[in-house]
């Protein structure tokens, strides 16, 4: 299944009701909505996916909810990572058992671990599944950044496979693609990177923007999978304007804020994580009609 974790990974937002419950039927047809645009795989429980405000019972709800639903057509990534090292274990054994393909692993937050307690964190986890980890580096998040060093020697254990890194430092993910292994799978965390973290030697990206224009970017890929270079650069260049609205707030709450309007009934996301200003809004509504509906 490592081998099939690349391209454009899908970073779900993980669907609520007006009461902010989490909406299982609406994950189900978003998990429909994106394979059926040809998405390369599927991450629930990240950043998007608001695992932050989540409870336990209701992150199993949603790994189970998407594995079942996409059902081995694509790979699925479960977000288990917690800032205890016992709590990230249990929950990695707990998606393992639901049937995630693979695990993404933040660094644990709030107070800052070095580098060897993040190795051994790290290490426990690998140590505690048989599916494959991906490391999850995002350091304006977590408050620490994944060294190339820390990367390269946890690289090195057998069902470590990748890293996402959503640090939106380019020369760093250069550096882990020049020092890990070429078996080392680095993904860009950062939508705007995805068509130069492939021409570097990356396998493509975990994105964000992919709940709204998922086709747009399953084409960045595979465009440049053909080598047609100008027009995978012209579809990575078409998702700038509604990457620029995230200067007005949280770029979770942009998302699903666009989402809805497209459409896609995601709701809300959980308070205090939520805006409904009218100038907030009218600004997305205003860019989606100028830059992306009256295109289609």
């Amino acid at each position: 299944m490592n081998q099939k974790i690349q391209g454009i990974i899908a970073a779900m937002v993980t669907p609520m009701d007006a009461a902010e419950a989490v909406n299982l039927p609406e994950l189900q047809h978003q998990t429909e909505r994106l394979i059926a645009a040809g998405i390369h795989g599927l991450f629930c429980l990240g950043t998007n996916g608001e695992a932050y405000a989540l409870e336990e019972k209701e992150k199993r709800e949603v790994i189970r909810c998407v594995a079942e639903q996409a059902n081995g057509r694509v790979p699925v990534l479960a977000g288990t990572g917690c800032v205890s090292t016992s709590a990230s274990v249990a929950l990695a054994k707990e998606a393992e058992k639901l049937g995630a393909n693979a695990l993404s692993v933040i660094s644990p937050w709030f107070a800052v671990a070095s580098q060897e307690e993040l190795y051994r964190h790290f290490m426990t986890v690998a140590d505690a599944v048989q599916i494959p980890i991906f490391l999850y580096n995002i350091p304006a998040r977590t408050g620490v950044n994944l060294s190339v060093d820390t990367v390269c020697r946890l690289a090195q254990a057998g069902n470590i496979a990748g890293i996402k890194d959503s640090s939106g430092n380019f020369d760093q993910i250069l550096q882990y693609i020049e020092a890990a292994p070429d078996d080392f799978t680095v993904l860009s965390g950062n939508d705007s990177l995805v068509l130069w973290t492939l021409q570097a030697g990356g396998k493509g990206g975990i994105c964000g923007i992919a709940n709204l224009f998922p086709e747009t970017m399953v084409s960045i890929y595979e465009l440049w999978k053909k080598g047609r270079f100008e027009e995978a650069k012209k579809a990575q260049d078409s998702i700038r304007a509604i990457r620029n609205l995230f200067r007005l707030g949280n770029p979770n709450t942009i998302v699903k804020l666009a989402a809805n309007l497209l459409g896609q009934p995601v709701g809300p996301c959980r308070r205090p994580f939520w805006t409904e200003d009218e100038k907030t809004v009218n600004e997305i509504s205003r860019v989606l009609k100028e830059n992306y509906l009256n295109a289609r």
